[in-house]
């Protein structure tokens, strides 16, 4: 994938790179990481991926992990402007798909704004990756026939969501950035009509060697956490699919 050539200068590519596991970037992915003059990335870009870059590359790590920001947001918006003003060829690498959870939009509008070109590159999101990995079908005929993908952790710090329309029967749905607020989503989740012993998961580390899944029930996953000292980053999964696992499950298997 190490392609010597060089991408046109002074433009942004907003780039996907997946869960975790380096083969599941696309092929457009690869091939811009291997070209770019300079790459800005997030904490949850995969271990290697970074190794596809050029030696020469001029690489920047903006990482956000929980409570901890190497830059701030608005930093991130700006340093992208000036690299490409620079006439640099700039990936903006982000874990999973840029436009899900990923603040991509927050960061094109800026780039709009500044008159800097752009393209987007999608990537498989945390939460496709996750269920994949971990054997939970989002979607399946007889036990989901919606996926709702949601934050556990919006900007104000709170967890106010639409807990009626998370709690309705037959649909997973999917926290990002939840684990912190486990207990309350749980709370919430129950008290909006799901029965206690629906199941739950937590995943973290999706894709990846290192992949941890913790099986409970709404009643149960609070304690469960606790009792795993699972960490950030990590996803919830809710919805009787997880109760497949045991049947489907073949990464961990391995």
């Amino acid at each position: 994938m190490n392609n010597p050539s060089k991408l046109q200068g002074g433009k942004v590519w907003l780039v996907g790179a997946g869960p975790g596991d380096p083969e599941l970037l696309t092929i457009k992915a690869a091939r811009l990481i291997s070209q770019a003059d300079a790459l800005v990335y997030d904490h949850l870009v995969g271990s290697g991926i970074m190794d596809l870059a050029r030696a020469d590359a001029h690489v920047i790590y903006a990482g956000k992990e929980s409570s901890k920001h190497t830059m701030p947001q608005g930093d991130i918006n700006q340093l992208l402007v000036e690299l490409a003003r620079e006439g640099l060829s700039v990936v903006r690498l982000k874990g999973g798909d840029p436009f899900i959870f990923g603040r991509g939009g927050e960061e094109l509008e800026t780039l709009a704004a500044s008159g800097v070109p752009f393209e987007v590159v999608p990537g498989v999101t945390a939460a496709a990756g996750c269920a994949a990995y971990s054997g939970f079908p989002l979607t399946h005929r007889e036990h989901a026939q919606a996926v709702t993908f949601v934050t556990g952790h919006l900007k104000d710090g709170t967890v106010n969501l639409d807990w009626p329309g998370l709690a309705r029967p037959n649909q997973t749905v999917v926290f990002y950035m939840g684990i912190g607020a486990a207990a309350e989503i749980c709370r919430q989740m129950i008290n909006h009509g799901l029965p206690s012993l629906t199941p739950a998961a937590v995943v973290r580390n999706g894709t990846q060697a290192d992949q941890q899944t913790v099986l409970g029930t709404l009643g149960t996953l609070p304690h469960r956490i606790a009792e795993s000292g699972i960490k950030p980053p990590a996803l919830i999964v809710v919805g009787s699919v997880v109760g497949l696992h045991e049947k489907l499950s073949w990464f961990e298997k391995q």
